[in-house]
């Protein structure tokens, strides 16, 4: 499975992991969907495989290359760069396109989503069975279902923060499941991802100017052991799915892509453009973070009227569409080179 990368492809993978590392984490959007239409699903699924009993063997026993090369360390060390630039960097730019063009950002994402779709479908081209439509219907009815739910509290248990980075690396291994969605339900979307990465940010900040008050700061800490459990739980889980996935994609593949292309179409739901944020509240009172900015509850859809901010917002979805066909253009030539 590990393949031979030109400097071009090399950066490309870069590129890739930053567009991971942004679907990752906007609710709604699934970094698998990114892995899957570039054509590196089945890599990433097989490198993280590779985690196991053999792979720690060669750790306490030294032998670091050879723990490298198994693991396909060429492959997963690029991917994760990228995912890293995006998580401290190009995200905040994210974040402000968010505050200013929102509907225009939703469009775009509307749109590379039906793109993904699109592309996947091309997979059961008169291939179509009663059970891999059953899978399609199951997987669309889960994933329509889960936009309904109402978010629970926030909850910074550090067992619960585990479990949580457990099932947010979903959005990851299986596309269409949006990892930050389900953390928006289990009312920790707040604290894990934008909290705790921006303790985890100052503090670095900290350490560069050689600055350690933050040791006597029992927010920051706690800030910091949560993002350590909700690492650890992050990577525990993707080990886990990415064993059960491979096994599915080799056993059952098509009852699988179906099922992925199900939870793909129920996503929709999820980042539909026209919607109005419903803020939560306690006691009559509105709940914010710990930067004073108000917590997203859910969010109420609404069809939009035909005006030139619809038609700029269309404009963008067929703009997302173009992006997911560049990226399979793309994807298809890496596969046959």
């Amino acid at each position: 499975m590990p393949v031979q990368r030109s400097i071009s492809d090399k950066i490309f993978l870069v590129l890739k992991g930053i567009a991971m590392g942004l679907a990752n984490k906007i609710p709604g959007v699934s970094g698998g969907v990114v892995a899957f239409v570039a054509g590196f699903y089945e890599e990433f699924i097989y490198s993280f495989k590779r985690v196991n009993k053999t792979a720690f063997k060669f750790l306490l026993a030294r032998r670091f290359k050879s723990f490298y090369r198994y693991i396909n360390g060429p492959f997963l060390s690029l991917l994760l760069l990228g995912i890293v630039i995006s998580f401290f960097s190009i995200s905040k730019l994210l974040d402000f396109l968010l505050s200013r063009y929102e509907i225009q950002v939703w469009a775009c994402f509307f749109g590379m989503i039906i793109g993904s779709i699109y592309y996947i479908n091309k997979d059961f081209e008169g291939q179509w069975t009663k059970t891999s439509r059953t899978a399609l219907a199951v997987g669309a009815f889960l994933g329509i279902g889960i936009s309904f739910f109402d978010p629970a509290t926030e909850n910074s248990n550090l067992l619960f923060v585990f479990l949580c980075g457990i099932i947010s690396v979903s959005g990851m291994t299986l596309p269409g499941l949006s990892g930050s969605f389900i953390m928006m339900l289990m009312g920790n979307y707040v604290l894990l991802l934008v909290d705790s990465v921006n303790s985890l940010y100052d503090t670095i900040a900290d350490l560069l100017v050689g600055d350690f008050s933050f040791l006597a700061n029992p927010a920051r800490i706690h800030l910091l052991k949560v993002l350590f459990f909700f690492t650890l739980g992050s990577l525990t889980g993707l080990v886990t799915f990415s064993n059960l996935l491979s096994y599915l994609i080799k056993h059952f593949k098509k009852v699988t892509y179906a099922s992925i292309l199900g939870f793909i179409i129920g996503s929709l739901g999820v980042v539909w453009p026209w919607k109005n944020k419903v803020y939560a509240m306690s006691n009559g009172n509105y709940l914010v973070d710990r930067n004073g900015n108000y917590i997203v509850a859910t969010y109420k859809r609404y069809l939009p009227e035909l005006t030139a901010d619809t038609a700029w917002a269309v404009f963008y979805i067929l703009v997302g569409i173009f992006m997911v066909l560049a990226l399979e253009w793309y994807g298809a030539k890496t596969r046959k080179n």
